[in-house]
């Protein structure tokens, strides 16, 4: 080798290499392993593992691009008003364009309804279309994913799907059971589908077998929860506790976020109340009654208590205490209640007359976060003989610690609903020295249970009373008058006293002392406030009284508050407070009105005050606000009061304008009659506001134009012309009365010019824009 091309250093031996054998030599190997198999036999290639996040594989880009413009089509009908759209066909129905739009993106989902329920996105899309989907289509999207929902309610995603699903079941299940089916068109495809009530029972037997496993499965838990809802839609498995414990508060936030979900159809929230008089098949309860059994039979007594203290097992755990009971099961010996109450209802069985010991498992149960609710549930729905060995042995005596406790004070609260009237009796006398340190520690939840217990009862009334004076120091007669503003901020007399003066000794006192009392009301004092004001006649005059000692500026800033507006409310639903101090309220605020109704809660009190007032008293009401017509006309909140009270009227025409409200407190006493414990105030629409609206839709001249009464007059008459916003119950007559004295005006009217002289005949007429 020539020595230019030599390289310095050492020189190494090549070292032979294992070589990877050839694809060839691959082949060839397995050839000569497989030489005695017929040629037709191929090996099927090894399957991939699925990932745990996907098991059914994941979505075409493509496919999940095409879902986000129908979710963002489906946001943007939810969150429009009715009757808004934009750019529609003229011809074509907005729920038949919608229909069809649904319909198309439906048939998209075909065969990939279990990849679609899995991907994180499309998901949260499918929850929103189900609230849209008819009954055929939600038996379809049903029935595509029976014989997977093991896997899918235990993940992550698809289990809120499966739970969406269930919650808006209830109506097509109740109208199968009444024999209503949808209408279902030619298809080619072959076999038959299963009604939804048939889906949810083959559903129930697919996860029977692995019922107790999935009771503690994070994401599982939650869909049983709904499934068990489904099954057995009683009074009180749809109570507010009940229905609240389908999410956690972390899956609540997050559905928050993702907008309103209804449906696109109809402006309805039936789905979000479950009502517990829809027809329910009766396999439905024998479906619910195997769940409990399964769990009686696979758990043993140590197994079932300890669900009581698992964060995600305890709910439902609650939620099948309370099937139980509404099965009647709860009061045999060896039920799931016996056993998570260590034996009581056996004992009530064998051995009555004997005691049992204190256990430390319920004890625990009281100031458990998590097992608490667990034990609230037992308390209100354990038979009446363990109820009263449970308020013997874990409250009597107790009640001090208890009440003031943060966690136990609700389970007392819960207990007291279910108190006879000699236990309510020893209950006030056990708290009657704690009554101040409970409200200073703002514990007021078995202070207002009492109070309500006492209600139902009837009994034991001039005693809670006696407890409410006491809480809030006041001991002397004379000194009830500030029961009010003391119970809103849940401070003593001396506190509120010394607060109050310290206020009235400032500067700004009056531009500080609305916002304060707005800052300061508590919803606790408010609610202990409501509770007073359903006692007996004798006993709720104690917060009248106040009420009515106050001075005007306390009585608007109470009015516009939006926590203390609420004892206004029930001053005027309580059938115990007697007629003449509600009259008295409304007469208290003649002259101030204009002042109440600037404000939007205070606008809300104003009109439960005009809906309480006679015609009389309604007349001097509306007289009063003449002077403060052109305030009201200014204000965002009052123009819409004064509205109502249509003060035009009144000046033109007196005698018309109390023909009408009289009828119209006779149609709107009618309609209170039928719905009594409703909020929110009916108000009757009558001509003259169809005519308001209609004017605010004109020119900006014409508005600002005064109306003579030469247009009032063919207002009136030629109002048929005038496209109405409103549908008047008692319009038809009350607009033949109207038309009925202005007609002999009208004739005048015309009379008058016809006779008139004609001199303007040399002006030129204006030409017509072509």
């Amino acid at each position: 080798m020539p020595k230019e091309n030599r390289k310095r250093g050492k020189k190494h031996k090549k070292t032979q290499e294992p070589s990877q054998p050839s694809g060839d030599i691959i082949h060839g190997i397995q050839d000569s392993e497989h030489h005695d198999r017929p040629s037709w036999i191929v090996s099927a290639p090894e399957p991939e593992d699925a990932h745990p996040e996907a098991p059914f594989g994941y979505v075409d880009p493509n496919i999940k691009a095409y879902f986000r413009t129908v979710d963002d089509q489906i946001q943007t009908w939810q969150q429009q008003r009715p009757y808004e759209e934009e750019g529609q066909i003229a011809d074509l129905d907005p729920n038949e364009a919608r229909r069809i739009f649904l319909v198309a993106a439906l048939t998209e989902m075909s065969g990939k309804e279990k990849q679609l329920v899995t991907d994180p996105d499309c998901s949260v899309i499918l929850e929103r279309m189900a609230y849209s989907m008819d009954d055929f289509v939600r038996r379809v999207l049903l029935d595509s994913l029976s014989g997977s929902y093991e896997a899918l309610i235990k993940h992550r995603f698809a289990s809120h799907v499966c739970q969406t699903l269930f919650t808006v079941s209830p109506d097509t299940v109740s109208r199968e059971t009444k024999g209503i089916y949808p209408s279902v068109a030619n298809s080619d495809d072959k076999g038959e589908l299963r009604t939804l009530t048939r889906l949810i029972l083959d559903i129930c037997e697919e996860l029977t077998p692995v019922f107790t496993s999935l009771a503690m499965d994070p994401f599982a838990s939650h869909v049983l929860r709904a499934l068990l809802l489904l099954l057995s839609p009683s009074s009180s498995t749809t109570s507010h506790k009940a229905l609240s414990n389908m999410r956690s508060k972390k899956s609540s936030a997050w559905k928050a976020r993702q907008g309103t979900m209804k449906s696109v159809f109809a402006d309805s929230n039936s789905h979000y109340q479950v009502n517990s008089t829809r027809s329910v098949p009766r396999e439905f309860r024998d479906a619910a009654s195997r769940f409990v059994d399964i769990l009686k039979s696979e758990f043993d007594d140590n197994e079932v208590r300890a669900l009581a203290g698992n964060k995600v097992a305890s709910p439902l755990l609650q939620l099948i205490l309370e099937v139980e009971a509404d099965l009647g099961g709860s009061s045999f010996p060896g039920s799931l209640m016996d056993r998570v109450l260590v034996g009581i209802i056996t004992l009530c069985e064998t051995n009555p007359d004997e005691p049992p010991e204190a256990s430390d498992y319920l004890v625990t149960l009281l100031r458990d976060p998590t097992s608490s609710h667990l034990l609230e549930t037992m308390v209100s729905r354990c038979p009446d003989p363990a109820f009263t060995i449970l308020w013997t042995i874990y409250f009597r005596g107790k009640l001090t610690r208890l009440a003031s406790h943060p966690v136990a004070n609700f389970v007392v609260a819960k207990a007291a609903e279910r108190l006879n009237s000699a236990q309510l009796k020893a209950a006030l006398e056990e708290l009657e020295s704690s009554w101040t340190k409970l409200i200073g520690s703002a514990r007021t939840g078995v202070l207002r249970a009492l109070i309500d217990r006492a209600c139902a009862l009837r009994v034991h009334e001039k005693d809670v009373c006696q407890a409410v004076c006491n809480a809030f120091e006041l001991f002397e007669p004379k000194d009830r008058s500030r029961l009010v503003p003391c119970v809103l901020v849940l401070k003593p007399l001396r506190e509120c006293t010394g607060t109050t003066s310290a206020k009235h000794n400032s500067e700004d006192a009056h531009q500080r002392s609305k916002g304060d009392n707005m800052e300061d009301s508590k919803v606790q004092g408010a609610l202990i406030l409501q509770s007073l004001l359903r006692l007996n006649e004798p006993h709720c005059m104690i917060v009248t009284e106040s009420i009515t000692s106050l001075t005007t500026e306390d009585l608007i800033s109470l009015s516009q508050n939006p926590i203390s507006s609420r004892v206004i409310d029930v001053l005027f639903e309580s059938e115990t407070v007697p007629f003449k101090l509600k009259r008295a309220f409304v007469m208290s605020l003649i002259g101030h009105y204009h002042t109440l109704v600037d404000d939007r809660i205070g606008s809300r009190v104003g009109d439960r005050c005009w809906a309480f007032a006679d015609p009389y008293l309604r007349e001097k009401i509306a007289r009063s606000l003449l002077a403060h017509e052109q305030f009201l006309a200014a204000s965002y909140f009052g123009k819409y009061f004064a509205r109502n009270i249509n003060l035009y009227l009144l000046q033109r025409r007196p005698d018309e304008w109390r023909e009408l409200q009289s009828r119209s407190k006779s149609n709107s006493g009618s309609i209170t009659a039928i719905h009594p414990a409703s909020s929110v105030t009916v108000q009757k629409p009558n001509p003259e506001d169809a005519e308001e609206s209609h004017q605010s839709k004109a020119s900006k001249k014409r508005r600002s134009r005064p109306e003579d009464e030469i247009d009032a007059v063919f207002n009136t008459n030629l109002g048929a012309k005038v496209k109405r916003i409103a549908v008047n119950v008692a319009g038809s007559s009350d607009k033949s009365i109207v038309q009925k004295s202005a007609n002999q005006g009208l004739q005048d009217v015309l009379g008058a010019i016809r006779a008139a002289p004609s001199d303007d005949s040399g002006r030129g007429k204006r030409q017509r824009k072509s």
